[in-house]
């Protein structure tokens, strides 16, 4: 058993992925091929219904965030607020263009940054928030944008685990002033490398965008803004543009319907992913919080099921934010939930027998 089965989700897809990549090999227009054009229109057609919004496909999810900061022209004396819970890089690009990463605790049953604490370590320095949908689930975007308009402040959506959900019928990467999301392979619409994308509904920020990505120029040697080289590479571009039709068709609604069995089956016995009001889940990870996470994860072992714990040490407690004044702090959901969550196999094809197994294995634990 997988714990993302990565080869029953190519299977879908793997004649229209054949077919795509010849094609680049037969044109061998390998950066800025036609695919990462063709890719970037649906994306944004996507996400924008009857107006599309702009797509820049990028790198990794990784650079897709630093793009977002270097075009809003966020840096050294700035500061933005993010999650303590979640991979390092939404922290770490902050860090790198030069702000300093602020944290924020989190809702203690959503696992998503609380917009009461956001506004808690508000500053004059402040400049914007990175909320992450954190496993696959927005936050309270609600309320996180009622606090930046207050505050004059921009929103960057780390959707990298999100996409294809939604809140309030508005999809996932449609939130703040400009969304990013990633295309790793363990991601919902995962690709088969790194790559990642950038979107906004702005057409002076969305140019600036596009500009930071190839070393901050629009005409060939002529460079306006500090960029870097951010560019999603054509055999990327064409392996997701030819899985985003059964992901869009298919794995979003098969995602939320083995995360709901999974929540039936073991809402009794653990804690079970909350969604928010408003809210479908895309269950980038099913994250579970058992009475002893120890005991279940041997378990789940000795059946030869495979686990995962996401996020085992937060942010604040990384040897590389030592230094910062907030890494003092104590963040008492975030250590909370470290200690205590763990994640089952998910993927849009988990079988009905093996999902059984799973959740026999941890009713039997528990």
């Amino acid at each position: 058993m997988q714990f993302i089965d990565i080869k029953a989700i190519h299977a879908h897809s793997a004649a229209q992925i054949d077919a795509a990549v010849a094609q680049v090999f037969e044109h061998g227009r390998y950066i800025n091929g036609p695919e990462v054009y063709e890719l970037e229109a649906t994306l944004g057609k996507f996400l924008g219904d009857s107006k599309p919004l702009h797509c820049i496909a990028v790198a990794s999810g990784t650079m897709a965030l630093e793009v977002a900061l270097r075009a809003l022209s966020i840096g050294p004396g700035d500061e933005v607020i993010t999650t303590p819970f979640t991979w390092i890089s939404t922290a770490e690009t902050i860090a790198l263009v030069g702000a300093t990463p602020v944290f924020a605790d989190i809702e203690p049953d959503t696992y998503n940054i609380d917009p009461k604490e956001v506004e808690k370590v508000i500053t004059p320095k402040t400049k914007a928030i990175i909320p992450v949908d954190l496993f696959g689930q927005l936050p309270d975007y609600t309320a996180l944008e009622t606090i930046a308009e207050k505050h004059g402040l921009k929103i960057i959506e780390d959707a990298a685990q999100s996409f294809g959900a939604e809140q309030n019928a508005r999809k996932a990467g449609t939130f703040g002033h400009v969304a990013t999301t990633s295309f790793f392979p363990a991601k919902p619409l995962g690709g088969y490398g790194d790559g990642g994308a950038v979107f906004t509904a702005d057409d002076q920020l969305a140019e600036d965008l596009r500009a930071v990505t190839n070393h901050g120029c629009k005409e060939r040697e002529s460079h306006y803004i500090l960029g870097t080289n951010g560019r999603c590479d054509s055999l990327q571009a064409a392996i997701i543009q030819a899985k985003f039709a059964n992901f869009r068709d298919a794995e979003i609604a098969l995602r939320q319907k083995v995360g709901a069995r999974y929540s039936e089956a073991l809402k009794d016995y653990v804690t079970v992913p909350k969604i928010h009001p408003g809210n479908t889940h895309i269950y980038a990870q099913y994250t579970i919080r058992p009475k002893n996470r120890d005991s279940l994860g041997e378990a789940l072992k000795a059946a030869d099921i495979p686990s995962a714990v996401y996020y085992r040490k937060p942010l604040h407690q990384q040897e590389v934010f030592s230094h910062l004044p907030c890494a003092k702090k104590s963040f008492p959901h975030t250590e909370q939930a470290a200690q205590e969550v763990i994640s089952l196999p998910f993927h849009p094809y988990l079988s009905e027998a093996d999902q059984a197994r799973i959740i026999a294995t941890v009713v039997k634990a528990v």
